[in-house]
């Protein structure tokens, strides 16, 4: 463009400027190509930065309709309750499930005790080696659960433990499995409301392993309770932790506005032709369970919302003629056909259901026979002192039809890594195995009114790790 040409507003060449020679087209080109290629090397450095520090939390989202063939088998790993010794057995867990390559791993809540420091967080010091530490009344189990009755100190104390036992958590369980790159979706338990009124804390914590984006979508908010889709298989993670809207802190309960959303969810399940199976996971048991005295039968409200969550499942499955199973912790042991009891056989309505609340915690006794329960021997598997996971295999065995076989796989004292045991004090993964029970050691069918209870306070206290 001439000088004659140039807009009065548009600024001569620098070369013009003083009446020397006008710099070439060609020099000037150079410079903006120097100028572009600068922008962009520094751009993707940027980028690259900012991959390396993402957390490891937001990488492996798993996509709330992912495609698999319809008719091919493929599997996923399900287990719940991590505290006390989950550091040690939850890594153990990803290393063995590796082998069966699963779409992802689902925890059924309570990741840390909270009310009590873990025993894994006390003996392993080489990974967690700065946390206050905590004078506990162990006599007053009470005031430990109940943070009204406890002085402002021991709450401050209690919180800080918390953060950084959920830290801990999401340090050394959930990441264990982003080596394998499997995904992780995350239930809520009661030990995770210790101390909370609401679940605003978990959301924050946890949110991206919540399926955030299809929950954004579909509500426009996230909440402890969602849905995912993968291969015709719809995963609808429910919330019975406790200290919900217009719940006491204590009640295992679905608020009205989660059973109706549920409901909902299950309408839409059932006139979605490319669903053909739903798997129901909560931390509590649905009531009238085997596991009746630990389970949403511990209040009214639970036992009412429980109760029509069950009904509407059932009549799902009736009306629709897809596939419905029903998962649970809570109790810590593994048990099959949990729904087998009078209650529910008595109607002709006996959903598939399973407790797996085998991730790391003090192992229970099984339920015996009573006024409510039929005792352990009603399951068709039932195992306690056990540490494992429950592996679902969508398709078995040539079958293209949604139905899933679900499979129990212990893990045992001689599967844990080396490198893992080495960052405890010693003998304290050996412990994990044999003592973190009610147990005798080895016996996998203790019942509780033949055994003598396990002191749980004093066998904490009685740790020489710190």
């Amino acid at each position: 463009m001439s000088d004659l040409e140039r807009p009065s507003s548009f600024p001569k060449e620098p070369g013009n400027i003083s009446g020397g020679t006008p710099r070439s087209n060609t020099g000037h080109r150079i410079l903006k190509v120097g100028l572009v290629l600068l922008v962009a090397v520094l751009l993707l450095m940027g980028v690259l930065w900012l991959t390396k520090r993402k957390p490891v939390t937001e990488i492996y989202q798993h996509s709330a309709s992912a495609k698999l063939p319809p008719t091919a088998p493929w599997t996923f790993a399900v287990s719940g309750d991590s505290r006390n010794c989950g550091d040690v057995v939850v890594p153990t867990i990803a290393a063995d499930v590796s082998k069966h390559a699963p779409q992802f791993y689902w925890h059924l809540g309570d990741f840390r005790f909270i009310a009590l420091v873990d025993e894994d967080m006390q003996c392993g010091p080489v990974h967690e080696p700065q946390r206050p530490s905590y004078q506990y009344e162990w006599k007053d189990m009470q005031a430990l659960l109940t943070h009204e009755k406890r002085e402002w100190k021991k709450v401050q104390e209690q919180l800080a433990y918390e953060k950084h036992a959920w830290e801990d958590f999401t340090q050394n369980q959930v990441r264990a499995f982003d080596g394998n790159k499997i995904p992780v979706f995350l239930g809520i338990g009661n030990h995770e409301m210790i101390l909370h009124r609401d679940h605003e804390d978990f959301i924050r914590a946890f949110k991206d392993r919540l399926n955030p984006d299809t929950q954004l979508a579909e509500t426009g908010k996230i909440n402890t309770y969602y849905h995912w889709t993968v291969g015709g298989v719809d995963f609808i993670n429910l919330d019975n932790a406790g200290a919900g809207v217009n719940l006491k802190k204590t009640n295992l309960a679905f608020d009205s506005g989660q059973l109706k959303w549920f409901q909902d969810q299950l309408a839409r399940d059932g006139n979605n032709a490319d669903v053909t199976t739903v798997v129901v996971g909560m931390h509590a048991a649905l009531p009238y369970s085997i596991s009746f005295s630990h389970s949403m039968n511990e209040s009214k409200e639970g036992t009412d919302r429980g109760t029509k969550a069950y009904q509407a499942l059932w009549d799902w499955q009736v009306q629709t003629h897809k596939h419905a199973y029903v998962l649970a912790s809570h109790s810590h042991y593994y048990m099959e056909n949990i729904f087998n009891t009078p209650h529910w056989k008595g109607k002709g309505e006996v959903l598939p259901g399973w407790i797996v609340g085998s991730a790391g915690a003090h192992r229970n006794p099984l339920p015996v026979p009573g006024p409510d329960t039929p005792g352990w021997k009603n399951a068709k598997d039932a195992r306690t002192n056990v540490y494992g996971y429950l592996l679902g295999t969508v398709n078995p065995e040539g079958r293209s039809d949604g139905s899933i076989k679900f499979e129990f796989h212990e893990v045992k004292l001689e599967v844990v890594p080396s490198d893992l045991a080495a960052r405890f004090q010693p003998g304290f993964v050996a412990w994990c195995f044999q003592k973190n029970t009610d147990c005798a050691d080895s016996d996998q069918h203790c019942e509780k009114s033949t055994q003598a209870s396990y002191n749980y306070p004093a066998g904490i206290a009685a740790l020489q790790c710190r």
